[in-house]
């Protein structure tokens, strides 16, 4: 799939020859043959290039066959075509995200279809300059927005997301309180709120969610994170029984929501165990991009990444970006490459010349540069489900540096339950597959270390909140970097923050977190399993 350029049909029996031509598109589509829809949407652009129902059609085949980047560029050729449709634009923010978008390519074709006078053209350009890293850009532009319509609920919910992320986070409350206030953004503003570790409902908000969750009409979009931002009020009273409850209701909801395959991460170690060997990576030992950069760190969520992040971007060398999804991308180029169809990626990673493991390499450096600001020798990775993908990273990218980040596992584990994921983490909804998981994950790292042994430096967060100095100071060595003492008054550090810690590691250490999980001991039993 390419990107088009814009014709019309010249005369009225085009116009009725491309409309039989959609139809029977439409036709193959509903009965599955995406082959059939594909050759006939190919025949409808080529006569017609700025087709909008077929671009659109084709844009959604591209979405379901993991071609997000091809499916992008048809869906800003359909924006330029009819820059009025909001429902191209929102198709195009999904696309976008999923890319982790930060290419300048898709940047600047989206900015040539520039229409500020369109409501959801501002919303895409301002999405860009947040998914570019300028978040006091994206601030601007949100507050723009809300200047021209103060009710715009989704406006305001964005714009206390990014007045968190740049650390005002008073201002960022009364933007969500906002959003509440005109009735469309109860739960999604609600949870936003709960989510700020050191922000307490009033009694009236709480009155005002139990009156929200008791109504019959109250839609999905709304009642989970407004179950989950209950069980966080009632967490702060005090109150840990109706806490868990309240915590059990929202995640029984979102598990509905997003159901989680047990069976994954086993399949995921057996085809890295079989594809993976020892003798491909001593054969591939000398290829991959030799250029310096990447520190990644891996782990499962609310393990204390972000914290060590915060320490390492108080170093002179380092700069922190953000959980990139690149090499994620990377991983679907290769599984969707066509020398990967009908294998698993690591049996098509296993395969590569060293010629192509360098070019993988490159091709990551390349999208992540966008994100680089500092000029920085050194840059982070946060993304944690990158623990799958060691042996990809060190084999396309050999003098990348990998931390596994660690928690124990009721602490982490309750962590993860009590955290509203906006998408992924399908485990998270249950103790158990939250303990199946983390299986997996211990699993799959004791794999690494013995395929590469003294690749992954791990840091436990007990140790790190215990003993900060030597903990940060082997860190360093691991990295080759001189200690510094900015790492230890790291909550000093200003920079943008976008994950669920962003309060607590503009503060100093706390050891009070490392016991949180005690109250609710008594129901953790798939956990201490």
């Amino acid at each position: 799939m390419t990107q088009t350029t814009r014709s019309r049909p010249s005369n009225p029996r085009q116009t009725a020859v491309a409309s039989a031509r959609l139809e029977a598109a439409q036709r193959f589509l509903t009965t599955g043959d995406v082959r059939g829809a594909h050759s006939t949407l190919t025949d409808i652009l080529q006569d017609d290039a700025g087709n909008v129902p077929a671009l659109l059609m084709m844009a959604r085949i591209g979405v379901q066959a993991g071609q997000d980047a091809s499916a992008c560029k048809l869906l800003i050729a359909a924006a330029e075509q009819a820059p009025d449709r909001h429902d191209i634009w929102s198709a195009l923010v999904e696309v976008l995200d999923r890319l982790a978008i930060a290419d300048a390519q898709a940047i600047v074709a989206v900015r040539r279809s520039a229409r500020p006078d369109v409501a959801a053209y501002r919303t895409i350009s301002v999405h860009l300059m947040e998914q570019g890293g300028d978040h006091v850009g994206a601030r601007d532009g949100l507050q723009a927005i809300v200047d021209a319509d103060p009710d715009d609920a989704k406006a305001l919910l964005a714009l206390g997301n990014a007045q968190r992320t740049l650390g005002d986070t008073d201002a960022a409350i009364g933007s969500y309180r906002r959003a509440i206030s005109t009735g469309r953004e109860v739960g999604r503003g609600s949870w936003a709120l709960s989510d700020i570790k050191m922000f307490r409902f009033t009694e009236d908000e709480v009155v005002a969610m139990e009156g929200w969750l008791a109504r019959d009409d109250l839609s999905a979009a709304d009642r989970t994170p407004l179950s989950f931002a209950l069980a966080r009020a009632r967490e702060i009273a005090g109150d840990h029984a109706a806490a868990f409850a309240q915590y059990q209701a929202a995640n029984h909801d979102k598990r509905a929501e997003q159901p989680h395959d047990a069976r994954a991460i086993d399949a995921e170690i057996e085809a890295t165990r079989r594809s993976l060997t020892p003798a491909f990576f001593e054969r591939s030992a000398a290829a991959g991009c030799a250029e310096p950069g990447p520190i990644f760190i891996v782990g499962l969520p609310r393990s204390g990444s972000t914290l060590v992040e915060q320490i390492l971007a108080s170093h002179s060398a380092i700069e922190a970006t953000r959980e990139l999804g690149d090499l994620e991308a990377i991983v679907r180029h290769i599984a969707l490459s066509p020398q990967g169809r009908g294998i698993s990626y690591q049996q098509t990673l296993a395969a590569t010349d060293a010629k192509g493991l360098e070019a993988l390499g490159r091709e990551y450096l390349r999208r992540t540069r966008s994100h680089r600001r500092t000029g920085r020798r050194l840059f982070i990775d946060k993304a944690p489900a990158n623990f799958r993908h060691v042996g990809l990273i060190k084999t396309i990218l050999p003098h990348a540096k990998i931390i596994d980040m660690r928690r124990d596992a009721l602490g982490g584990g309750l962590s993860i339950y009590k955290q509203l994921f906006s998408r992924g983490f399908t485990f998270a909804n249950s103790l158990k597959d939250i303990a199946a998981y983390r299986r997996g994950y211990v699993r799959m790292m004791t794999l690494w270390d013995d395929l590469l042994p003294g690749a992954v430096h791990p840091v436990e967060l007990q140790d790190l909140v215990t003993d900060t100095e030597t903990t940060v100071r082997r860190l360093l060595d691991y990295l080759g970097l001189p200690f510094e003492p900015a790492c230890l008054d790291f909550h000093r550090t200003e920079r943008a923050i976008r994950t669920p810690s962003a309060e607590q590691v503009r503060q100093p250490i706390s050891v009070a977190a490392l016991e949180s999980w005690r109250p609710y001991e008594r129901w953790l039993g798939p956990l201490a399993e």
